[in-house]
């Protein structure tokens, strides 16, 4: 026999990412606005409130939602936690302002006999009454029942409306019957800085510029200082660990290298070890956590590069075989991505026999390097490994750090790069770095900041990485470059630049977006504050994106229509809760 049903529909819960199989993504301090079609059957009036509680705590709490329009509920949670939140709907019928309606408008109509409607009223205080909490409150609708019981229509019905009445009987209704959406959804909070960062990337090797000799971790405070007077917040390293020797490519990608040539650090493993060590030219694990204390000392912290490739020299290599692809022959194949060979590479296999030790192994390097202080991972193409192991590392490493951020590198097919994001990285790359017309930049960012996208995808703008130096900024020079940083800085809460951008290095390999003399395989060498310099333009950015809140906020990017089509007169503006802060005409060189 059916004992209960649902006495309300509640449906078209939002935000709800895939029927709630992911969860939406919030920061510490932001709202959560939920909103829900909530409607009965019949003429009473409804009451709904948003509940949300720690995920696992059994203790909720609640805030009032308000009717919007046509049966459209709303309700605003702040989450000030970065942990994991549930969160869902509850609505009932409001059984006093009915009768509160029904009183009234007998009365208005001019109906005399109202006892049974009185009684009703007074029944209703003294059961609010029984289940209040507070014992004034509960002696207050008492005294307000009697009142009821012994007034007039006219006195009645000025009861049934005092703002005191309305409160309480608010306050402890009867939700004896209430319908609860189910089941409830889930929200991440992430610390601020996965919401708002300027990041800036430098190969530690080349921190002091000079050709044929590298640097060291003790090398890297001026580059890092500078990147501080830029306004810069994070340091993003290329893989830090020991570079395989085996095929170690030279300048250029050249298949040989020569005597000399440091090797592509992608390239992880050697005789001084793994994805647990450093590459020993660096310095050590001392060395490093002496830097990391130097650059926290200064406000900001470093992102370590996690790139899950083996060099032939990797100790897993010879420890674990089996995680490798195989030839017919048994020989562990390179990596490949026509036209594009990686000879001096090995990819691990994610779906080999002993996936489970290989999955673990994953996440232990990652945990080992959180324990050091790391709390940033860029990972590398991402997409290449399957959905189910991201969701199972990050939901390991969250466990015991819940302040890890994700970087996703996955450029990639857009529903690949949008179900990595909903596996639970906190950042992703875009594809800004080619969008470059007005049409092109309206039409992208409307759809990351506008459409249900800002839910789970924080889109990070990089306008040029150590892999890619694309068209725009070959071609148009230091200009390209002072238009490119302004859209990528103010489209977006999150960008980042890799290092040589603010000297506007842009020579390339022929018909290529690819760097000539390309630091992935050399040292770099460079004059750091050399003439042409756009580290002034940098400056004024980064700081006018700390002082007007509406910068920082992900959502609230709207684009206007201007006359030129031209990408560079693209108008923008972000808005705070009160005004318009900025707009992409303003002059960065004034106040």
């Amino acid at each position: 026999m059916l004992r209960a049903f649902p006495t309300a529909v509640i449906e078209n819960l939002q935000p709800l990412i895939d029927g709630g199989r992911y969860p939406v993504k919030r920061a510490v301090g932001q709202d959560l606005v939920v909103e829900a079609d909530i409607f009965k059957d019949g003429h009473d009036v409804v009451a709904a409130i948003l509940k949300w509680r720690v995920l696992g705590k059994r203790r909720w709490q609640e805030t009032p939602m308000v009717h919007i329009d046509n049966d459209r509920w709303r309700g605003v949670c702040t989450l000030y936690q970065s942990v994991t939140y549930e969160y869902t709907v509850e609505a009932w019928a409001d059984v006093f302002r009915g009768w509160q309606r029904e009183f009234t408008a007998k009365f208005e109509a001019g109906v005399s006999d109202l006892i049974a409607e009185t009684l009703e009223g007074a029944a209703l205080l003294e059961a609010a009454a029984k289940r209040a909490k507070v014992s004034a409150d509960a002696l207050r609708l008492r005294e307000l029942s009697e009142m009821l019981r012994t007034g007039d229509n006219a006195q009645i019905n000025n009861i049934a409306h005092l703002g005191e009445l309305e409160v309480l009987m608010a306050t402890y209704p009867d939700r004896s019957s209430a319908t609860q959406y189910a089941p409830a959804a889930q929200v991440i909070v992430d610390r601020p800085a996965a919401q708002f960062t300027a990041w800036y990337e430098f190969f530690p090797r080349s921190a002091q510029g000079r050709r044929g000799r590298g640097s060291t971790f003790r090398d890297c405070l001026p580059r890092v200082d500078d990147a501080k007077a830029m306004g810069f917040d994070v340091i993003y390293f290329p893989p830090i660990h020991p570079i395989g020797h085996t095929n170690r490519k030279g300048r250029n990608n050249a298949i040989v290298a020569k005597r000399g040539d440091p090797g592509v650090p992608w390239a992880i493993g050697s005789e001084a070890g793994g994805h647990k060590a450093v590459e020993p030219s660096l310095g050590t694990l001392e060395d490093f956590d002496w830097l990391q204390r130097e650059v926290r000392k200064r406000g900001m912290e470093i992102a370590l590069d996690f790139a899950l490739n083996c060099s032939p020299d990797h100790p897993y290599v010879r420890e674990h075989p089996e995680w490798f692809y195989k030839r017919p022959d048994g020989s562990i194949k390179f990596a490949e991505n026509p036209p594009k060979k990686y000879e001096d590479i090995y990819p691990l296999n994610f779906r080999c026999e002993n996936w489970p030790a290989l999955w673990a192994e994953m996440v232990s390097v990652v945990l080992f390097w959180a324990e050091r202080g790391v709390r940033i991972f860029r990972v590398d193409n991402p997409h290449t490994k399957p959905v189910a192991f991201w969701e199972y590392l990050i939901g390991q490493v969250h466990d015991r750090y819940p302040d890890v951020i994700f970087l996703s590198e996955a450029f990639t097919k857009p529903k690949m790069m949008k179900v990595l994001a909903k596996a639970g990285f906190s950042q992703s790359y875009t594809y800004f770095t080619w969008r470059n017309s007005k049409q092109e930049l309206t039409e992208y960012l409307t759809e990351l900041t506008q459409t249900e996208m800002r839910e789970y995808f924080r889109g990070n703008l990089w306008p040029n990485t150590p892999d890619i130096l694309p068209f725009v900024l070959q071609d148009g020079g230091r200009p390209a470059f002072m238009i490119r940083i302004v859209l990528a800085a103010t489209m977006s809460t999150l960008y980042g630049i890799y290092s040589g951008y603010e000297l506007c290095e842009n020579e390339a390999l022929p018909g290529r977006e690819e760097y000539l003399d390309s630091e992935k395989y050399q040292f770099k060498e460079r004059d750091w504050n050399a003439p042409g310099n756009i580290k002034g333009w940098i400056t004024r950015l980064n700081q006018i994106r700390r002082e007007n809140r509406a910068l920082q906020l992900y959502d609230n990017l709207r684009f206007y229509h201007a006359e030129n089509d031209a990408p560079q007169t693209t108008l923008l503006c972000r808005c705070s809760d009160r005004s318009i802060r900025f707009n992409g005409r303003r002059n960065l060189s004034g106040a």
